[in-house]
């Protein structure tokens, strides 16, 4: 579907209860996507002006309606043709084989919501039948029966990211061990392997970001050879974490204080595997500046 930047962007998610609903909310969040769940279909309509009159920075709204509306889901095929003169509308419908419906509800232990005295089968047999319309007339339908929540996820990602945007956010940072391992890291790494530039006098009150402490770290034996083998198994770290739609992660390098190698070596990091695709970088000096 061809876009138009003078419109605002709608995609509405709906479909069989313990199809996915929330899992495919949570990655449209994470993709920028405004996202507000159980909306009855008759407040889409407001929500769209809301945002309109109220030009705020959010060109895609991602709206989740589904049958916990009750009696309100009985006008969503006429309020969703409506929003269409006016408003870019993508409808997602959502549905898995009644096995798996079955398990799923029965792993969370909770009633299907048209189930009322009968059974979950009864339940989702009533809900195919008025969805049946809806179902029919979206501009997506995706069968979840054989796809896990991050799979599940990923394919979401893969058609509604932004072309060209990170799969993957990665913060490098640098820390001293004698302040304590960061908690929030995925991946350590040492770099005290290298000779430590406060004991030249020269370089004592200077820092990692200074070319001349850069420049001493990495001439010490090993130090590029490092950095270029670490990057390379990194990049299918990264990768992987793409695939399995992992989307933040955190490298630390160590040091003594966090001042001087794990600065220059966090720096040199983060400029190699922000080559990689589909990798955007930022860098985080923990402990530099503390005494």
């Amino acid at each position: 579907m061809t876009t138009d930047p003078d419109k605002q962007e709608m995609l509405i998610v709906t479909g069989m209860s313990g199809a996915g609903r929330s899992t495919v909310a949570n990655a449209l969040e994470d993709l920028g996507w405004y996202v507000v769940d159980n909306l009855p279909p008759q407040m889409l309509r407001p929500l769209v002006e809301l945002v309109e009159r109220a030009r705020t920075n959010l060109p895609k709204i991602a709206a989740v309606v589904d049958i916990r509306g009750r009696d309100f889901f009985g006008d969503f095929q006429e309020i969703v043709q409506a929003l269409r003169s006016g408003t870019q509308v993508r409808v997602i419908f959502l549905e898995a084989r009644d096995d798996v419906l079955v398990r799923r509800f029965e792993s969370v232990r909770r009633p299907h919501p048209l189930q009322g005295e009968g059974t979950l089968l009864d339940g989702i047999a009533a809900e195919r039948v008025r969805m049946g319309p809806v179902r029919e007339s979206s501009d997506l339908v995706i069968d979840t029966s054989d796809l896990n929540v991050h799979q599940l996820a990923t394919t979401i990602t893969e058609r509604f990211s932004a072309e060209g945007a990170a799969g993957v956010h990665v913060t490098v940072m640098s820390f001293g061990f004698k302040y304590g391992l960061p908690t929030d890291v995925d991946l350590v790494a040492d770099a005290r392997f290298l000779p430590n530039p406060f004991w030249v006098p020269d370089l004592r009150g200077h820092t990692g970001q200074d070319p001349e402490v850069r420049d001493f770290v990495l001439e010490q034996e090993g130090a590029l050879e490092f950095l270029d083998h670490y990057a390379a198994a990194l990049a299918p770290v990264l990768a992987g974490y793409q695939r399995e739609n992992k989307r933040h992660a955190t490298i630390a390098i160590g040091c003594t204080g966090g001042k001087h190698r794990s600065v220059a070596m966090a720096r040199e990091l983060a400029a190699r595997i922000d080559k990689l695709p589909g990798v955007a970088v930022r860098i985080k000096h923990r402990d530099l500046g503390r005494e």
